[in-house]
């Protein structure tokens, strides 16, 4: 890893290049996040619970592979797998649009298309989050994580807005070929990253199951890591829950088209570019462990306001809360990931990364079936109001911890002392 006196990391080559890689592929993803269910519900009239089905198949990934993911991220280099999932993903999605103009594609294409693509992100976010520590060195993962939550947050800002027209000028199947491309472009340049990374030898590792458990058992076991990881599990199937239903509500019951949705999605990647550039000076100044949960505490609630709203400009005041959770949640991933990558010894990182992710993210699934199905029974409106509940009431789970006054990420000293343990 090369040093520079230019601005921090940026002046550094390497991380440059996986600054811009994050860029084009975060643009890629925020565009697949707008567009996919929107073919299901503007180009394939698709009703409730599919679309509630679409989006547990869009997170099952983390379901079916999360636990191992890590073991086998950990056996190889964290770079190659980035770029492979990279230019998988892409390949996936191209599908779609080419199924469309022959006249074939069906929503259990759409919903098998976001299985794989969501089963090869969890390799992808797996390996990202691990191999930031090896790029930049854990004295520096604050500053990394703040910069490129900082690009993914400009990208949730302009891939919204960038999909929403072309949407409306090209339809959502053939938009998706956009999110392909920036997926594509980005596997293409993080391969061009020269820093040497270390390779584990094959015949060190014990076996995948007692390295899985191995993983489990850390996470668990940590008073920290676990809070984090309950918390975020509960948040995680509300957002899910109440995600399902937003676009149907948006589109059907608001009567938004697809230029209004992306605009409203680029206010919510407003708010999280705003997180990014708070981040840091909110962590100095309440706490690296309190904001994690604070946080929560304070933007969760508004997410009440969009079942409130009706068509005009009520709908826009609603997305003031939906900005406000994109603001709190990026000021809480950030301080979430520094401590989570600190805690972790380096043989851990995959592992623990990837247990973190399936307890988190596991249950998604799953609220995206009982979203659609909720939205079935009692409205999308109804639907929303849950999920902002349970969002809401996540940070319970976070305040017993020793976050609530734990002030600083932990230092290397108390990093080498957990690795002696461990």
């Amino acid at each position: 890893m090369s040093a520079s006196a230019r601005p921090g990391l940026l002046g550094d080559r390497d991380f440059g290049r996986l600054f811009a890689a994050t860029a084009l592929g975060q643009f890629g993803d925020r565009v697949v996040f707008l567009a996919l269910p929107l073919v299901a519900v503007a180009a394939l009239d698709a009703d409730e619970f599919h679309v509630g089905l679409l989006a547990a198949m869009t997170t099952a990934g983390s379901f079916l592979v999360g636990l191992p993911a890590g073991a086998w991220v950990d056996r190889l280099r964290k770079r190659t797998v980035m770029v492979a999932a990279d230019l998988a993903r892409a390949l996936v999605l191209a599908t779609v649009p080419v199924a469309w103009w022959a006249d074939l594609l069906t929503i259990w294409w759409l919903c098998a298309i976001a299985l794989i693509h969501g089963t090869l992100t969890v390799f992808f976010d797996v390996a990202y989050v691990s191999y930031l520590p090896h790029l930049v060195g854990r004295d520096k993962v604050v500053e990394g994580n703040a910069r490129l939550s900082a690009v993914r947050s400009v990208t949730s800002i302009s891939g919204p807005a960038a999909a929403g027209p072309l949407t409306a000028l090209v339809g959502a199947p053939a938009t998706l070929v956009a999110g392909a491309a920036g997926m594509a472009l980005s596997g293409l340049l993080a391969a061009t990253i020269h820093a040497h990374e270390h390779t584990p030898r094959p015949g060190r590792h014990p076996g995948l199951r007692r390295e899985t458990k191995e993983g489990l058992k850390f996470v668990l076991r940590h008073p920290v890591l676990r809070a984090i990881t309950l918390g975020d599990a509960v948040f995680n199937v509300s957002l899910a829950v109440y995600q399902a239903m937003l676009l149907v509500f948006l589109k059907r019951e608001i009567g938004l088209q697809p230029s209004g949705i992306g605009l409203l999605f680029s206010g919510m990647g407003l708010g999280a570019l705003l997180g990014a550039l708070l981040a840091s000076t909110a962590s100095k100044r309440v706490g690296q462990g309190t904001v994690i949960w604070l946080a929560s505490l304070v933007t969760c609630p508004l997410t009440a306001l969009m079942p409130l709203a009706r068509p005009g400009w009520s709908v826009y005041v609603a997305a003031v809360g939906l900005a406000a959770l994109s603001l709190g949640g990026v000021v809480r991933v950030v301080a979430q990931t520094s401590f989570q990558q600190a805690l972790t010894p380096d043989r851990l990182l995959g592992r623990t990364n990837a247990t973190i992710r399936f307890i988190s993210w596991g249950g998604m699934p799953l609220g995206g079936l009982l979203g659609g199905t909720l939205g079935s029974v009692l409205g999308a409106a109804a639907t929303l109001w849950i999920g902002a509940a349970g969002m809401s009431v996540s940070v319970l789970l976070t305040l017993p911890s020793p976050l609530r006054t734990r002030s600083a990420v932990p230092t290397r000293g108390e990093v080498t002392r957990q690795q002696s343990v461990t």
